[in-house]
């Protein structure tokens, strides 16, 4: 009996079709309306009409799951190579964290209860490390270089045990072995052509046990290994996906329909960057192998197959035109400042006219469950909730650096000692914390020879003044300025909320540029020092001043009790509305008293000194720039300050 599709979705048998279409006929339009559109079955309907609920797609214990992942808005630490880092690896079995620079080094780390801490450091290679594979056991760990050597490292002992000379240049490398295997094979590709070589990572022995030159027509950038099934899937410069055995006895074949449900790969998506032209950067598995995600620099798009099927599961476009689109739209999840917008664009079409090196990092990767997908973008490291299709965090969106490698920790830290049965039944709070997790997101930035480690946990200045960068190799000329603003900022504060009797205006400081200006305020505001103070001169298209507590101009004084002098920065000018200055009586006279200007007003460059610029609150400043005024240019009506929050 055929069966027949109708455009609800119902499957209907042949001899029914004619009493359905008879009975459809009859139907009013308002019962129509009210059918439920649930079904994802069949053609797709237009959107609901009002008054009707699309049935959403939910994920069971989403909090829980979220529980379990970063939640900080900054990052709590970052940690020095002498070089830029390139890639972070977690070993979810030892819990060592492992991280490589271009300049040939490679560090081991300790997680620890709260963090992580050094544990070793190798000098693995003379030339830059291009690539870098740890087994899906997270017992084994290799690299490679220009220097035509495969460095190989026990991850459990932190120590390399073999070192292989090649006489190729490599491209990429892959653990391709079970659990239980005696050999533990090592896959590398060559750059210049499509030979994939097989080393035994534990023998000394330099040449390779076999060589897989048909798998692909061009040079192989990516292999990941599917321990479940035994399978590699590997992506070549065209961007071409092939499925295979690691096995020269079948001849490297594709797997058959047993392990994976096509035949051909014209039944899958697999063509979906060949046919883009493009190539991705990465390919991670989840945890439980049956899924995989691709991304890249190239098309910037992230897309999530099923690894049975082959098929496209989610794809999410984060291109740089769809992104300024949502941008100027405001329609973003995170609208930012135009200009820390337009700095962030600027440096990431940096990265993708560069081909190859540290643009060829940027990864994704699954949490342990497999619903939450994390990948770093111009906005900051998202979380991508895969069941619902929808953004569930966004993290590290102020900072400024634009992360690339990311490594997820889910672990609890192992610690020594038996529990017995009594004491994992009783309700001591100390037993608990042993197997609290930490969930940590280790990520590598563009150009920084550091990596971040994001936690639930916000950023702390220790008792000694340092900052959250640690300075645990010797710091650079620029680093040490860097970290001085860091301090200021922390120190001092970044960012203020004025509450007036109109509003509240939002001020953004520059403690880097005039560190002498926002210390005096934010030392005045919290001594309450403008609670009260009137706006005693109000100019429309030029400025609002405050700040004297005679509330006439001739008044006021800063924390030290005299004048200071001016501070002027080659990148600050009144070049726009809105900017934050000191007032003075002439050169070097600083004291309390303030403007904001409404207006550009580039005359006062290297005259008064910026200290900070509005962020929020525009329209109370226009409000106060619109009020009546006297022949000395003062509110006809009193408007206050009530009170200054410095954050």
């Amino acid at each position: 009996m055929s069966v027949i599709r109708s455009e609800s979705g119902l499957v209907l048998a042949s001899n029914d079709w004619w009493v359905w279409l008879m009975d459809s006929k009859k139907r009013t339009a308002d019962d129509q309306d009210s059918q439920d559109d649930n079904d994802d079955f069949g053609v797709s309907l237009p959107p609901p009409v009002a008054g009707t609920s699309k049935k959403q797609r939910l994920l069971l214990h989403e909090s829980l799951y979220l529980d379990n992942l970063p939640s900080a808005d900054q990052y709590e630490r970052s940690l020095m190579h002498r070089d830029v880092v390139n890639y972070v690896f977690v070993s979810r079995s030892t819990d060592f964290i492992i991280t490589t620079s271009v300049d040939g080094h490679v560090k081991f780390w300790k997680k620890t209860k709260l963090g992580i801490e050094f544990a070793k450091h190798f000098r693995a290679h003379i030339a830059p490390i291009i690539a870098a594979a740890l087994d899906n056991d997270g017992l084994l760990f290799a690299t490679t270089s220009f220097d035509n050597a495969i460095k190989v490292f026990d991850v459990l002992n932190f120590d390399m045990i073999n070192m292989v000379k090649i006489n190729f240049l490599p491209k990429t490398l892959c653990w391709a072995f079970q659990p239980g295997q005696a050999q533990a094979l090592l896959a590398c590709s060559e750059m210049e052509n499509s030979n994939i070589h097989f080393y035994d990572a534990r023998d000394a022995n330099q040449t390779p046990l076999f060589t897989a030159s048909k798998i692909h027509s061009k040079p192989v950038t990516i292999m990941k290994y599917n321990s479940v099934c035994n399978v590699v899937v590997s992506v070549d410069s065209s961007g071409m996906f092939e499925y295979w055995h690691p096995d020269p006895e079948v001849d490297f074949a594709t797997p058959d329909t047993s392990i994976i449900k096509w035949k051909y790969k014209s039944e899958t998506d697999l063509f979906e960057y060949k046919k883009a032209k493009s190539v991705p950067s990465s390919l991670e598995f989840s945890l439980d192998q049956t899924k995989f995600v691709t991304t890249g620099l190239s098309d910037r798009q992230i897309c999530i197959f099923n690894f049975f099927t082959g098929k496209l599961i989610r794809k999410y476009d984060e291109s740089l035109q769809v992104i300024q689109e949502m941008q100027q739209a405001a329609t973003a999840i995170v609208v930012m400042d135009p200009m820390d917008f337009g700095r962030r664009l600027a440096v990431d079409r940096e990265i993708q006219s560069q081909e190859g090196g540290q643009s060829s990092t940027a990864n994704a990767v699954f949490d342990e469950s497999g619903n939450f997908v994390i990948y770093a973008t111009l906005l900051g490291i998202k979380i991508v909730n895969i069941r619902t299709n929808k953004v569930s965090r966004i993290i590290g969106k102020n900072d400024t650096q634009r992360f690339l490698n990311l490594s997820l920790y889910q672990g609890a830290p192992r610690k020594k000692g038996i529990i017995t049965l009594d004491m994992a039944a009783s309700d001591n709070p100390a037993l608990k914390e042993i197997d609290q997790g930490d969930p940590t997101i280790f990520a590598t930035a563009y150009k920084k020879n550091r990596f971040y480690l994001y936690t639930k946990r916000e950023p702390e200045t220790d008792d000694t003044g340092h900052g959250r960068d640690i300075f645990n190799e010797k710091p650079s000329r620029e680093e040490q300025m860097a970290a001085m603003q860091t301090n200021l900022k922390q120190t001092l504060g970044s960012a203020a909320i004025i509450h007036t009797t109109m509003g509240d205006i939002h001020i953004r400081l520059f403690p880097e540029y005039a560190p002498k200006a926002v210390e005096n305020f934010t030392a005045l505001c919290k001594k309450n020092y403008y609670d009260n103070v009137t706006f005693h001169r109000v100019i429309k298209g030029f400025m609002i001043q405050t700040g004297d507590p005679n509330g006439d101009g001739t008044g006021g004084e800063s924390i030290w009790g005299h004048e200071f002098e001016d501070e002027f920065s080659k990148h600050l000018k009144h070049d726009r509305a809105f900017t934050v200055s000191m007032a003075n009586a002439g050169p070097n006279t600083n004291g309390s008293q303030f403007f904001i200007t409404t207006a550009p007003t580039e005359w006062l460059d290297n005259k008064h000194t910026i200290f900070g610029r509005a962020t929020g609150g525009m329209d109370v400043i226009t409000r106060i720039e619109n009020v009546k005024t006297d022949k000395r240019e003062r509110p006809m009506e009193k408007i206050k300050i009530l009170t200054i929050d410095v954050r």
